[in-house]
This record gives structure tokens, sequence and C-alpha cells, in this order.
């Protein structure tokens, strides 16, 4: 079983974890319809019918849902698991169990899409079973921080294409997250406003905004890690995922269809990772503004990156900006059935 180790210099920690299951030689896709028997069962699955959504679940592992439209399984080879064993080290070698939830969300029961591809009304299905799952694993107990990512195409690291998402749920919260709760929690006291509510609003209609829907802005943060780095944030402060309604779920499904498809238009072939920056829903201080980071993988990183944590980019976030918001806008138009028109090849009268 796996644990959990810190750096014994860094703040940073390492899951090392055997794998429980040796990896399939089967070339079948076990997140296709037809193959639910090669992944656990179920938790939930939902089933579109007679134009209702029902929430159902497989009773074991010989009788699964049939014609689900977003499907939940515990991870074949967990990053974390509930049956980890109860083991401790001291420092300066510490280490803790890695205890936790591992679920695969699988995304669409097509397998010639991806999370840049499936439409809007199915990215709401998926963010809706997000929002369930999330609500249910913080009522479990050990459950201090719930991580949600994906990873889209060769170079994102995922070893199924067939579009999934992530959830694992940690004892801890995860270094990222409290640094950059801690620093909002310092600017917040220092200057009375939260950082992102006051980038969201200086980037709004600015050089860096992609794109915006009602509730949500898509922007090329400042310094960002990775060429066309974009970052999707809710316009209002917010801090909990959970609580958000169907409308802005639904306008968060449009807009990240929207900007993957948009990214992967502009960039043939792009992989991308997908991580989902929330705050832990249990009472704390550890609070942030939620928000969506997308991570395009257009070139590997270098020693300087690797080693020292100081990132290259050798383009600007106001040019990728500019790309990605005439792309973002041509998908945007033709997935709300407007006629997109770019201005830029126009000639206007004198």
């Amino acid at each position: 079983m796996g644990n959990l180790r810190k750096d014994h210099v860094a703040e940073r920690f390492v899951i090392v974890n055997e794998l429980k299951t040796k990896p399939s030689t089967s070339k079948k896709n076990p997140f296709k319809p037809g193959n639910e028997k090669m992944t656990n069962p179920s938790v939930l699955s939902l089933v579109l019918k007679d134009g209702m959504l029902q929430r159902l679940q497989d009773e074991d592992d010989t009788d699964s849902v049939k014609n689900w439209a977003v499907r939940v399984v515990p991870a074949i080879n967990p990053a974390v698991d509930i049956e980890t064993e109860n083991t401790y080290s001291d420092h300066p070698l510490y280490s803790e169990p890695s205890y936790g939830y591992h679920y695969n969300i699988i995304a669409s029961p097509d397998e010639t899409k991806s999370l840049a591809t499936i439409d809007v009304e199915q990215w709401g299905y998926v963010l809706s079973v997000v929002q369930d799952r999330l609500r249910w694993l913080y009522t479990q107990k050990g459950v201090a921080y719930v991580a949600i990512y994906g990873d889209s195409g060769k170079a994102s690291g995922t070893k199924i294409p067939h579009p999934h998402l992530h959830m694992i749920s940690f004892s801890t919260i995860p270094p990222k997250i409290e640094e950059e709760a801690n620093s909002s929690h310092r600017i917040l006291n220092e200057k009375g406003v939260y950082p992102m509510s006051q980038l969201v609003t200086s980037e709004a209609g600015g050089p860096r905004q992609i794109l915006q829907t009602e509730g949500f802005i898509a922007l090329s943060p400042w310094a960002p890690s990775h060429p066309y780095e974009f970052w999707i944030c809710p316009k209002k402060h917010a801090t909990s995922f959970s609580k958000i309604s169907q409308k802005e779920i639904n306008d968060l499904a449009l807009i990240l269809r929207a900007t993957l498809g948009g990214l992967s238009n502009s960039i043939k072939d792009v992989s991308f990772n997908v991580a989902f920056h929330l705050s832990p829903e249990k009472k704390n201080s550890k609070q942030i503004h939620w928000h969506v980071e997308v991570y395009p993988q257009t070139a590997p990183w270098s020693g300087l990156e690797l080693g020292f944590g100081i990132f290259l980019n050798e383009l600007t976030p106001e040019v990728a900006a500019k790309e990605l918001g005439a792309a973002c806008r041509k998908e945007l138009s033709a997935l709300v059935g407007i006629i997109y028109v770019s201005y830029t090849h126009l000639t206007l009268p004198t």
C-alpha cells in the first residue's frame, strides 16, 4: 500500500504507491459502454430517461447500469486508498498514510470525444456529478481536501484517452492550495481586498481577457507557467464550488467547452491538463476564490523549471490571450448558434 511522504526540506508531498492491480494488457477501453465489468462497480451512474436525469449505481460487478451519460467508478489503481495501512514515520523522513478516496468520472460514453469536444450539455452533466460527489466526500471521515483534475492528450500523462476526470481526497490540504490560501489571507488582511476578485475586476476587458460569459471570465494569467495557460474564474467572489447554482453550472459548462474547444482549434493536437482550485468545504481559514486552471502542454519543462521552480515562457500572456480569444469567441458563437464574423477581415467605411 502507498504512503504520503513529505520532502525533508521543501514543503512538498509525494505519493509513493505500489499498484494494487497489474496494468491490463488488453487493448479494450475500460471506460467504453459495454466494458463496465473492466472497472469497479459504479457508485453513481447518471442516466437520461424520458427527459429526466436519474442517479443510479451498479448493484455489483455483474449487474451494471446501462445507457449512462456519466459514470463514477472507484479507480482501479488509486493514488490513495481508505484501506491503506495506518503507519507514520517521524521527521526528517516524515510519511503518513495515503488515506483517501479516488474516483474516475467518465465524462462521456463516446470514446471518440475529448474534454474539448464533449458538448455543453454533457459538460453540465459532468459538473453536476462533480458537485454531487464533492458534497458526499466532505461528509466522510478523514477528508480535508478534494482535488479534481483532468488530463487530455498524449502529452498530458493520461493512461486512458477516453474523456474523464479524477477526484482524489486527501487528509491534508495540498501545499499549492495552502500557499494560495495563505497568500490570499495575507493580502486580504493587508489591503482589505480578495486578490483574485481584484484580479478579475482589473482583467475584465483588458489585453489578457480571453472570453466572458454572464458569470465567468477566462483570462491569461499575468505570470503563466505554461504557454497558452488560462484560468476560468467566477466574476463574483465565491469560495464554495458545492454551493453554486444549476444556472452557474450551465454557465461554467459553456465557458469550459468554448475555451477548451478554442484551445484545441488554435493549437493542433494539443494536450492539456485541467485543475479545479477549490476551497476546502470544511470550516477553516484556508479559503480561496475558486477557479479552474488549464495548462496546455506545448513543450516539456527544462532543468530551469524542474530544478529551480522558475518558469521560462517564450509567449507573452497578452499574445496568447489575443490568439485564444479569437478562437474561443468563434467556438462560443458556434455553440450558441451565432454566425461569427472576424472584424479583422472587414474593411470599414471611412
